[in-house]
């Protein structure tokens, strides 16, 4: 693939799956804006793509999703057309319920609402590609939790980090089935299970959690299982959706392992799937004047 020209921005970029997308859309040509809550983290990877001949223009910005203030400085500096969004950036089971400024639930706000203001703060730049890409990295811990309008944000249910979690997810898939209504604009969104890889995205679980995964020995040693892919493996997805001609024309869909995902059941302990419930057009729609709402 030749990106040259085409402008992308990855969200949380400078790190795990994030920092390999960078490096593959950049090594395709691409202008890439690494947008971190923090941009001196991206200095290493900003630099070795520099050095790289042949690569696209690599830059950081500051971006702090859960922060509306941060995404809308963020979306009213953008200049000329956006190609590529890849919302990547995301927090996981936050152990105790985190409240943001405007009172969300820090998962939620941080893995869909900010993306949601971003998306929608960037739809002119996108809407002028007339061709753009939004792909929203998901999780198949979406199939665990359907999206509680009724509770978005725990205030009467009792917090579950893992349901909190889940949830944020499937409003990831929803979000790009909702943004079907951009189709006639040239823009295109779907959403994606990375799989499962040992990224910063772990820092929040405690040492039993890890080793109730596998994850971790007695000594504290990492000790990923055989199925277990690197952040370079796992990008590869994100990488597919945003930059292959196989996916023209193609949006409100789910992937995973390079391939669109079939139908299971919520409660299904198949390795991939996706849940009706996160593909639900009404929903989707719901969800949409929701966010609206919220950030309005």
């Amino acid at each position: 693939m030749d990106l040259t020209g085409r402008h992308a921005v990855v969200t949380g970029g400078a790190s795990g799956i994030g920092a390999e997308t960078v490096r593959a859309l950049a090594a395709a040509g691409a202008h890439v804006t690494v947008a971190t809550r923090r941009p001196e983290t991206a200095g290493p990877l900003v630099r070795e793509l520099a050095a790289r001949p042949g690569t696209g223009e690599v830059r950081a910005a500051a971006l702090d999703l859960s922060d509306l203030a941060s995404v809308d400085a963020f979306t009213k500096a953008w200049r000329g057309p956006l190609d590529i969004l890849v919302a990547n950036a995301g927090i996981m089971a936050l152990p105790e319920r985190t409240l943001t400024a405007r009172g969300w639930e820090a998962q939620l706000a941080t893995n869909f609402l900010g993306h949601y203001a971003l998306a929608t703060g960037l739809y002119t730049p996108l809407r002028d590609s007339g061709a753009a890409r939004l792909v929203v990295v998901s999780s198949g811990a979406h199939r665990t939790a359907p999206f509680d309008f009724d509770d978005p944000h725990f205030a009467r249910r009792p917090y579950d980090p893992w349901v909190a979690y889940g949830q944020s997810k499937t409003a990831d898939v929803l979000l790009t089935v909702g943004a079907r209504r951009w189709a006639a604009d040239g823009i295109t969104a779907n959403a994606l299970n990375p799989g499962y890889i040992l990224t910063h995205l772990q820092r929040h679980l405690d040492d039993g959690t890890m080793r109730a995964f596998g994850v971790m020995d007695e000594a504290g040693n990492l000790t990923p299982p055989p199925y277990y892919k690197t952040p370079a493996q796992g990008a590869s997805t994100s990488v597919l959706l945003a930059a292959s001609p196989l996916l023209d024309g193609v949006t409100g869909r789910y992937f995973e392992d390079n391939q669109e995902s079939p139908f299971v059941p919520a409660a299904s302990d198949a390795p991939v799937g996706v849940a009706a419930h996160a593909l639900d057009p009404a929903a989707a729609d719901r969800l949409w004047e929701y966010a609206a709402d919220a950030i309005g």
